[in-house]
């Protein structure tokens, strides 16, 4: 299974998720058998994917999978693949587009990378987006 397989799985879900907006009272604030069904058989990202290997054709671990980048239609757009560092510290994350990635015996491969490369790749830098206001609890309802 490729993940690209895996991300049209995502994909459905997550659009079939927000296909219709919910009114309050009117519906149902589960989903629906079809969209349960597309999520059973889907993966959890916390589970399956995030901080796994990704290994070369050598089976040789070049990183780990820190993050996936939603692309603004709902697709997932890359990975980001963490090379080198411990526990995060003085790693270096890459971005790796989605359809680079493959899937065999339930291990993520990236074909004819190495860890020295990645390292190579300039570094994965995050936008800068203006965090929204915390929340705060409603006093006088």
């Amino acid at each position: 299974m490729t993940l690209s397989k895996l991300v049209v799985v995502v994909a459905v879900a997550a659009t079939s998720l927000g296909a219709q907006a919910q009114v309050a009272g009117t519906q149902p604030l589960s989903i629906t058998v079809e969209q349960s069904n597309a999520l059973l058989s889907g993966w959890s990202v916390k589970k399956s994917i995030l901080g796994k290997g990704v290994y070369n054709d050598q089976n040789e671990k070049i990183g780990t999978v820190r993050d996936l980048v939603v692309a603004p239609d709902g697709s997932l757009s890359a990975a980001i693949v963490s090379a080198g560092g411990f526990l995060g510290v003085a790693s270096h994350d890459v971005a790796v587009p989605i359809a680079a990635l493959d899937i065999r015996q339930g291990n993520f491969y990236l074909a004819g990378a190495t860890k020295d490369a990645l390292k190579a790749t300039p570094a994965f830098q995050y936008n800068k987006v203006q965090a929204p206001p915390k929340p705060k609890k409603l006093t006088g309802q």
